[in-house]
């Protein structure tokens, strides 16, 4: 029978990394947040929308690299809430429209704060010099390995 697999070699690799990274990401953001109880992805979707209102549906997924599937989900607990809205396009009454409503618009205000705190938290145990190379060499990481995504990222307006 062959040795099994150290450990140590597991916990070292960069998938194992990154993704226990996003889980400590999550519940920080989320534990900031809770009196507005947001999540990252909803917050992600308020932003783009406030930066870019009447988004369409496929145009929001590609702006936060959502999935179909994902987007819809996320989108369907902010409608439910009164955050966003959706609303046929004049020019085509097979698209969509996505904006934010007051209510998504003064969350999002009020969410400011609590986000800011969640980013300190998360970044805490880093200097700003390491803080500056952890964003640079994720940002090498994923312009590099864009084709390997199973959604497509694509920022409004480009």
């Amino acid at each position: 029978m062959p040795a099994l697999h150290n450990l140590s070699k597991l916990y070292a690799r960069p998938g194992f990394l990154l993704r226990r990274a996003h889980q400590i990401s999550t519940a920080v953001f989320e534990d900031e947040c809770k009196s507005v109880a947001l999540t990252p992805a909803q917050f992600g979707v308020l932003c783009v929308l406030h930066a870019s209102p009447g988004l369409d549906q496929s145009s929001l997924g590609r702006a936060l690299g959502f999935d179909k599937v994902t987007v819809m989900r996320v989108m369907r607990g902010l409608e439910s809430r009164g955050l966003i809205a959706r609303v046929y396009t004049a020019s085509n009454r097979r698209n969509l429209s996505i904006t934010l409503t007051d209510l998504g618009e003064a969350l999002l205000i009020q969410t400011q704060e609590p986000a800011e705190h969640a980013y300190k938290r998360l970044m805490a145990p880093l200097n700003p010099e390491q803080r500056e190379q952890l964003v640079s060499l994720l940002q090498l990481l994923t312009i590099g390995l864009e084709g390997e995504a199973r959604a497509a990222f694509v920022p409004p307006g480009k």
